[in-house]
């Protein structure tokens, strides 16, 4: 298992008075490691609705939950995946889709060809950070290298990293009406 480098986060907000101040500024408290990958997810941020309530002083990155935002909400994680020993066709989809929050059975989805394969209904917006990743769709794949952006609309997918670095990615996932 790869450990997660450090990420500093800078949070800001207003004081009592209107002035813009730094609220937070620390490496990102909470970070979940998937044990069965090693795949280390940093949580930054997380709103409970749209528009997103921009006076709060309470860090809501410690809120625990699957890879889905709040019901009309947003989150923002980065996320780094270690490369694969390989071994991944090996792993139980549903235990880890059920240890990362998430229901695959819709019947609007086409089944997962591969253990790691999953969808969220959202809108997710990404940024690959560094290293190189593949997105493996139903039946295509698409490699990926630090400076490449994806705009995620609900579709089926994994990340594989069949490279020798680790591959670090930031997602906003907003909440989006279902598939």
């Amino acid at each position: 298992m790869t450990a997660s480098r450090s990420l500093r986060r800078i949070v800001t907000g207003h004081d009592e008075s209107g002035k813009a101040i730094v609220v937070f500024d620390d490496d990102v408290p909470n970070k979940v490691m998937r044990p069965e990958t090693g795949i280390v997810a940093n949580w930054v941020w997380i709103s409970a609705s749209t528009p997103a309530d921009i006076t709060l002083a309470a860090d809501t990155s410690s809120e625990r939950r699957g890879l889905n935002p709040p019901p009309g909400g947003s989150i923002f994680r980065i996320v780094d995946f270690p490369p694969t020993a390989g071994g991944e066709e090996n792993l139980d989809h549903h235990a880890i889709s059920s240890s990362l929050g998430l229901d695959q059975s819709s019947s609007k989805r086409r089944p997962a060809t591969h253990p790691l394969m999953h969808f969220t209904e959202t809108l997710d917006y990404a940024i690959v950070m560094s290293g190189e990743i593949d997105m493996m769709l139903d039946d295509s794949t698409v490699h990926l290298k630090a400076g490449d952006v994806i705009v995620q609309q609900a579709t089926n997918h994994a990340w594989i990293n069949r490279g020798t670095e680790p591959c670090r990615i930031a997602f906003v996932l907003i909440d989006a009406k279902p598939l």
